[in-house]
């Protein structure tokens, strides 16, 4: 069976970076023929010729170049190990991975970031999906962090810890001319066309349950997943959308969205889901205390 060898990979990532085998080989205080072997084994390993010899010089194939993008990650992904393992800071930027629910505020999750996103010692790579999707990707060590609306559940193999980062009102806004009708809530609500999160949603279920209670169903005109979409989809006038207040603040202040009824009895609420590590990155617990310890006056 075919294996990689670290070295021939961190090999390969000098020759790619010089273009030239005897100046790699002299970098690496190799011969230009013992690299040569090296990179002839790599090349056995994987089955494909990493590179073209040219009158010019050496280029990288096709196979070469996704070879490359791989090299390049497992040689990063070593060096985080070594400065791990070994309890010390990275001699280069730190790297900061975070999932982040599809449905989530993207204003909400640029506060949460704005700290690791002024420093220049930071990189911050963010994904976003479906929840379940996410802690998937926590539990493989893919993320450091996933941030979400509502908790994860824990059981014997997945030991999550599930912070409380933020909890807030929803309410129904739309432009200006909305808050002419006067619309009572939620009595008033028969009929009246409304922008909702999907089924998923917390608030959704919520929100369904009050207006039931009522006795009164408004008209459905979308079941929006992204909040985005919702903000924008609540910009074109034809229907009030249910947001909390963080999604849209840009909006209200400019006045081109106005909010017609606040909604106390649903609780939009925001959690940092962390699993249980022996080595954590710092950049994490940095994050979730300065959202959940008690700010200083």
């Amino acid at each position: 069976m075919p294996f990689l060898n670290y070295h021939h990979l961190r090999y390969f990532r000098l020759i790619a970076r010089e273009m030239n085998l005897t100046q790699a080989a002299r970098k690496l205080n190799l011969s230009a023929p013992a690299l040569s072997l090296q990179l002839k084994r790599l090349e056995e390993s994987l089955g494909h010729r990493l590179f073209e010899r040219r009158r010019t010089g050496l280029v990288l194939t096709e196979a070469g170049r996704i070879a490359l993008d791989y090299a390049e990650s497992i040689g990063r992904t070593g060096e985080e190990l070594l400065d791990v393992m070994q309890h010390r800071p990275s001699g280069g930027r730190q790297v900061l991975r975070i999932g982040a629910v599809a449905t989530l505020s993207r204003n909400f999750q640029l506060e949460f970031l704005a700290p690791m996103l002024r420093r220049d010692d930071v990189e911050v790579v963010l994904r976003s999906g479906g929840f379940p999707e996410l802690l998937v990707l926590l539990h493989s060590h893919q993320v450091d962090l996933v941030l979400s609306n509502r908790p994860a559940r824990r059981d014997a193999e997945t030991h999550w810890h599930s912070h409380l980062l933020a909890e807030q009102p929803v309410g129904l806004v739309g432009t200006p001319a909305w808050k002419k009708r006067r619309l009572r809530f939620p009595g008033g609500m028969k009929d009246v066309p409304v922008i909702l999160p999907s089924q998923e949603s917390n608030t959704r279920a919520g929100f369904d349950l009050l207006l039931a209670s009522a006795g009164v169903r408004p008209r459905i005109v979308a079941e929006v997943d992204d909040m985005a979409m919702i903000r924008l989809l609540a910009r074109e006038g034809h229907a009030l959308a249910l947001v909390p207040p963080v999604v849209v603040q840009a909006e209200i202040k400019e006045g081109t969205l106005v909010e017609t009824h606040r909604i106390p009895q649903v609780r939009e609420t925001f959690y940092a889901v962390t699993p249980s590590r022996r080595f954590p990155n710092p950049l994490v617990g940095e994050l979730v205390r300065r959202m959940t310890e008690p700010r200083r006056p």
